[in-house]
């Protein structure tokens, strides 16, 4: 079975980027359109760090260990995915889509997959492990067709 049918959404993300997208067409010729773009500004963890990590007493005689700092760039990430998974809630309760392909960087698309809702999960018809946000919607189109519903059904 086609998976890219008319009204399939496709979620396009990564850990800063996430393209809600429609199709609007047919798993033949994908005419992806935007139905929103949400994007989040995520400076390097250096840059968001305002202190060295720590370091700690051990019990030996004048033995100290550091203690890693918090990533901060990460948790950015993780959080940007799990309001993905809220946003995708919102609009299955709405009512929004019946289908869903989840198109995310692998990381991504773990954290996203950890924070889903069974009303979401139930409508997913693909995931893609492959960070997309980058590519035009001609081309992604062209990627997305060939990876699901061309020869290499995944």
């Amino acid at each position: 079975m086609a998976v890219l049918t008319q009204g399939t959404w496709v979620v396009v993300a990564d850990g800063e980027k996430a393209l809600f997208l429609r199709n609007d067409m047919d798993a033949q010729n994908p005419n992806l359109n935007v139905v929103s773009i949400d994007e989040q500004e995520n400076p390097s963890d250096y840059e968001q760090s305002a202190n060295r990590p720590g370091r700690m007493n051990d019990n030996g005689p004048g033995q100290k260990s550091a203690l890693d700092d918090t990533d901060w760039h990460q948790l950015a990430k993780d959080r940007f995915a799990s309001d993905i998974a809220d946003k995708l809630y919102k609009l299955a309760h709405k009512g929004k889509f019946d289908r869903l392909v989840l198109v995310a960087s692998p990381n991504t698309l773990g954290e996203v997959r950890k924070s889903l809702h069974k009303e979401v999960t139930d409508k997913i018809v693909a995931e893609l492990d492959k960070d997309l946000t980058n590519h035009p919607l001609d081309k992604l189109e062209q990627l997305l067709h060939k990876e699901l519903d061309g020869d290499t059904v995944h």
